[in-house]
């Protein structure tokens, strides 16, 4: 990353906040990892392994635009502070769920999607405070770095949540998450933000809703950008949603196979995370997303075919790379084509459609597998990737452009 990139971690609190909330996020992937797995290691069903990913997306879909208003109605901090108490006592109970042995498919999957509305509630009121703690010159380089963090966490989270629980079960990965959140409450519970305007100025919950919409559906962009993330991630979830049965089923290994093959998506994660900024200089955002899109389908397709482990690792790698370059082209665009008093709305609606349909997506792909098995499941899935950039030539991606008022 360039000298660019990295500059907004020159300010103390973005820094601090960027740093605490990776380990956040660390956690809530680690706990996902648990769930799934405990969910396998139980003999479920693939569409109820599948459930994990459903209930780890499916509430940030639907609580994204209430989360967003919140975000630019409300003092965000106490908006994020409240989200992560909230996160650190359900992890706990879940913890205490699982050495006591009550690790029914309803208790976990719950507990599950109710720490993933916490994640719902804090992501607006963070993505939209970045505003405010750099200035706008930093401000495409900060929302690129928390996209960053983000992208590292929830893909490379899972490789070290596959570690632990080898190690110590899925009960250790659920106390890894508890853990993880003590540091963002520290630095939120210091953090002293700049006045928020005050009660009169609010718009109601309901306006401040409808303005979002409005300004999306007379938004061209913001509607392709939408569309896209939702096609993408509702075509590609299988390989997420489906890795515990491909350790399991395919390779007939256990969670040890499983920490390494997230820990290569995980790899390609970061990867693409990482070399995003780099990309976007150089290409535009439909040749960025054309191209992950046809390389991770490439990569579904050769897992697909079982050539053995290492082939498998490098194949994921490659994916995991691909996959996070194109959802951190939805992330950038939506909010560099905010204007920024709606960026909470606006980055609610397009993280509703992202996380939606990998949530949708992991359901339907498990409902497949369950029936197909899990090779047909992501040979499909993968082939559906290949195609899916024709869309591309009757809704191309926005081009990259500066922050919008």
């Amino acid at each position: 990353m360039s000298s660019t990139t990295l500059s907004p971690l020159r300010y103390r609190t973005f820094l601090l906040i960027l740093g605490s909330s990776l380990l956040s996020n660390f956690g809530n992937a680690i706990q996902s990892v648990g769930a799934a797995w405990q969910m396998t290691a139980t003999g479920q069903s693939a569409d109820v392994v599948a459930l994990v990913q459903s209930a780890t997306n499916l509430p940030i879909m639907l609580l994204a635009l209430p989360a967003g208003a919140w975000a630019d109605m409300f003092d965000r901090r106490r908006v994020m502070l409240t989200a992560q108490i909230a996160m650190l006592v359900l992890s706990v109970l879940l913890a205490l769920f699982s050495l006591a042995g009550v690790v029914a498919p309803a208790v976990v999957i719950g507990l599950t999607a109710l720490l993933a509305c916490g994640v719902a509630c804090f992501n607006p009121a963070l993505a939209a405070s970045i505003g405010s703690i750099v200035p706008r010159a930093e401000l495409a380089a900060a929302v690129a770095l928390n996209i960053l963090a983000f992208n590292v966490a929830r893909s490379l989270g899972p490789a070290v949540g596959g570690a632990i629980v080898a190690a110590g079960g899925a009960e250790a990965a659920f106390a890894a998450n508890a853990l993880s959140y003590l540091a963002v409450i520290a630095v939120l519970w210091r953090w002293r933000q700049a006045p928020q305007p005050d009660a009169a100025a609010r718009p109601t919950f309901v306006s401040a809703i409808a303005e979002g919409f409005r300004f999306a559906r007379r938004s061209v962009e913001i509607r392709t950008i939408m569309l896209r993330a939702l096609t993408f991630t509702l075509t590609g979830s299988a390989a997420w949603a489906l890795m515990p049965l491909v350790a399991s089923d395919l390779l007939g290994r256990g969670a040890v196979t499983f920490g390494l093959l997230l820990g290569a998506l995980g790899l390609g994660a970061v990867i693409g995370a990482a070399s995003s900024t780099w990309f976007r200089a150089r290409h535009s955002s439909e040749a960025i997303i054309r191209a992950a899109g046809m390389i991770y389908g490439a990569g579904c397709i050769g897992v697909a075919l079982q050539p053995g482990l290492a082939a498998m690792l490098v194949l994921l790698t490659i994916s995991g790379a691909s996959w996070v370059q194109a959802l951190s082209g939805f992330s950038v665009a939506g909010q560099l084509w905010s204007p920024r008093p709606l960026v909470g709305r606006i980055t609610a609606l397009v993280s509703s459609l992202t996380f939606g349909g990998i949530a949708l997506g992991s359901w339907l792909w498990g409902h497949f597998a369950d029936g197909h098995g899990v090779a047909a499941a992501l040979m499909l899935s993968g082939a559906g990737m290949l195609v899916l950039p024709l869309i591309g030539l009757l809704l191309p991606m926005p081009r990259h452009e500066v922050p919008v008022e």
